[in-house]
């Protein structure tokens, strides 16, 4: 958990800490972006999203407010209650487009092989190449690999895309029973709908969700139900908390979130009641009248 001072007034942000291995190194190491803010693609929708690169692990910003609170942070009081909550997230979902891009399929054509430094070139998106070392040591899963000298060239590849997404498919699944002790009691088919939605948030119809969907014999429209929770978790939300949202679906909106309900009344103030800025006024020798 940490408060970052922000542009206007700090925020509070809780983080997972990056696993370390036995030598106490990070898995994937990238010192150059430790904390970074990094202005993305969201994988699914292409619009500007908010990621944070810790240690080589890149992490999802999520946006939780609540209608009325405020954080104590020691002796200081923030007076936006806002919360911030990064989540890993597979640095594969994020790449996928853009290495579909790359790739220039056509048709009957396979694509091109490219190398890194080009396909991380996105233009008004410099975050990206931040992500060349995470991208070297995980998108071999997906793509295929030429070697010519000390050059390496990446292209996409369907087949592998797809084990990858059956992959995750089978370990969300997994989870969800796990988690949800609801899901042991409907249709197997049922909740491999719910899974395929929670995918699908993070993938783009064509050609990947189709593709996943043809492979387990899925009609697509089927699984585009809304999911009643997410991995995000809902959990940390009140009843009348606003719903989770990206960090740039907020920076969108000019810093407000629509509502489709009415805000509770304000507890009416009591009259003796003290302003809460006394509580941290420094004690004076000077005796009371």
């Amino acid at each position: 958990m940490a408060w970052c001072e922000g542009v206007e007034a700090p925020r509070l942000l809780i983080a997972p800490v990056p696993p370390i291995t036995n030598k106490g190194e990070n898995i994937i190491g990238n010192a150059n972006a430790e904390g970074c803010l990094l202005s993305l693609r969201h994988p699914q929708s292409g619009k500007p999203a908010c990621y944070i690169l810790r240690e080589g692990y890149l992490q999802e910003l999520h946006w939780f407010k609540q209608s009325y609170g405020s954080w104590f942070l020691g002796d200081y009081v923030c007076e936006d209650g806002s919360l911030y909550i990064s989540t890993p997230i597979d640095p594969i979902f994020v790449l996928l487009p853009i290495f579909e891009e790359a790739r220039m399929k056509k048709a009957s054509d396979q694509g091109v092989f490219r190398q890194l430094d080009e396909i991380l070139y996105v233009d008004g998106y410099p975050g990206y190449q931040h992500l060349f070392s995470v991208a070297k040591d995980t998108m071999n899963m997906v793509c295929e690999l030429k070697e010519i000298g000390s050059s390496k060239f990446f292209r996409l590849d369907n087949s592998r895309v797809l084990a990858w997404l059956c992959c995750k498919v089978q370990h969300l699944k997994a989870t969800l029973l796990e988690l949800d002790k609801n899901y042991t009691a409907q249709e197997e088919r049922e909740t491999l709908k719910d899974v395929i939605s929670i995918v699908g948030e993070y993938v783009k119809d064509e050609p990947w969700l189709a593709l996943l969907c043809s492979h387990l014999k899925l009609d697509i429209e089927e699984t585009r139900k809304e999911t009643t929770k997410t991995m995000t978790g809902q959990i940390f939300l009140e009843n009348n908390s606003e719903p989770c949202h990206t960090f740039q679906s907020k920076v969108e909106n000019g810093g407000s979130m629509p509502s489709n309900r009415r805000q509770s009344k304000r507890p009416k103030t009591e009259t003796n009641s003290q302003n809460i800025k006394d509580m941290f006024r420094r004690v004076t020798r000077k005796g009371t009248s």
